[in-house]
């Protein structure tokens, strides 16, 4: 299914079943006393369908609940995403439900299999982590968790989805979404008892962990580099990330704007090499940029790496250049400094953790024009707001730092 067709489902099919099924969950709340009991954070589930990055955004916050609760912690995902979980091996496999949203009926019946996995693992609290999904207020729900803790727009109005969660945490969109996660897992461990997260959550709880990188996936980053380009010498690699997924691509800065630094670049520095990286799906786009660049050191790897591979490239590289989109996120469990593009989403909110990410971002009066309040949907065509993004911006800050030996 789309992203958009999800929306339609989520809006349309999502609101008339929270609102028939509120009175029940209200009712069924009442007989098991869950408002009033502090939740059993022991076997808990985390939900986080649709991104990639947020699922790396919220590892700080799993490994809080983990520590100070002792909590054995679960996850579901779309399978087509879980790889993003996998990277820091936080939370077992068997631990992760992951649920395919190819086609509607599959989708369906991955939720019933679903329904049967929470009893077995017996989940008895779940943390949403998706910005008002009425969908995934139907799961936490259907869970039978007795607890079940989200995100809640308390005054505002829209985003309606029912009572079906029970300990509510108001959404603040002024915040860095981990900051966000990590007060959700601060309501659950019962630091605060209403819906205003009053706990100041420190910078210290929102150190990203660092992957573990096998000296052996790194050599075989390294020789596949060599079967690209046979004439790599160990120069620096600049890693260029063009494309940007389909959930929101008013990302992605113009192919034609990587093409001029990506050229420039390779012409001021002779001792660096360009990869191009994508997934299989993405390699017409992608070498459409490259011919762009037009120089034998840029190298179109689309496909090529596995995205197992991924970080052990990330980890040997100098830099990377990307839209605002998972790999900046992926990257940042590894000590590459990443260039991040914002436009319609901001930085404030969304800047990948760990401390090497450093955005772009022009911050007009319309910026950011997605977020919670419009499922991250904006039909704005000119897109001025990424478009705008000089090249000659970003080449004088590469130069710069290039420049400097890194």
């Amino acid at each position: 299914m789309t992203v958009n067709t999800m929306r339609i489902i989520d809006r349309w099919v999502g609101i008339p079943l929270c609102f028939l099924i509120s009175p029940f969950c209200w009712l069924a709340d009442l007989l098991r006393g869950a408002r009033k009991k502090t939740p059993d954070t022991s076997r808990t589930l985390f939900i986080e369908l649709s991104e990639m990055g947020s699922a790396l955004i919220a590892d700080p916050a799993m490994r809080k609940l983990r520590l100070e609760a002792s909590a054995d912690i679960y996850f579901v995902i779309f399978k087509k995403n879980y790889k993003s979980l996998d990277i820091l091996k936080t939370i077992p496999e068997d631990h992760v439900f992951k649920m395919k949203a190819d086609h509607f009926f599959g989708l369906i019946a991955d939720v019933f299999r679903f329904l049967v996995w929470c009893r077995k693992k017996k989940i008895s609290t779940v943390i949403d982590l998706e910005l008002f999904s009425r969908f995934t207020a139907l799961l936490g729900f259907f869970s039978g968790a007795r607890s079940r803790i989200g995100f809640t727009s308390l005054h505002d109005e829209g985003l309606y989805r029912g009572n079906l969660v029970n300990k509510t945490v108001r959404y603040n969109p002024h915040v860095h979404v981990a900051i966000n996660f990590v007060s959700l897992v601060n309501r659950a461990m019962g630091a605060y008892q209403n819906a205003y997260a009053t706990v100041a959550v420190p910078d210290e709880e929102l150190q990203l962990a660092k992957a573990e990188i096998p000296v052996s996936a790194t050599e075989q980053v390294r020789n596949k580099i060599r079967q690209l380009y046979p004439g790599w010498n160990n120069e620096h690699v600049l890693l260029l990330n063009v494309n940007a997924s389909d959930m929101l691509p008013q990302r992605r800065w113009p192919p034609e704007n990587f093409g001029v630094v990506g050229k420039q670049l390779l012409q001021q520095f002779p001792n660096i090499i360009i990869i191009m990286t994508g997934s299989p799906a993405e390699k017409d786009y992608v070498q459409a940029v490259t011919d762009m660049i037009s120089d034998p050191r840029c190298i179109n790897s689309s496909g090529f790496f596995t995205f197992d591979e991924l970080v052990p490239l990330y980890d040997i590289s100098s830099c990377m250049l990307t839209n605002d989109s998972g790999p900046a996120h992926f990257a940042a469990v590894t000590k590459l400094k990443v260039f991040v593009l914002f436009g319609p989403e901001t930085p404030h909110l969304y800047l990948p953790l760990g401390g090497n990410a450093e955005p772009f971002y022009l911050g007009l009066p319309c910026s950011p024009c997605v977020s919670a309040a419009n499922h991250r949907k904006t039909s704005c065509i000119e897109r001025p707001c990424i478009t705008g993004i000089h090249p000659a911006l970003v080449l004088n800050r590469l130069n710069t730092y290039l420049s400097q030996g890194k």
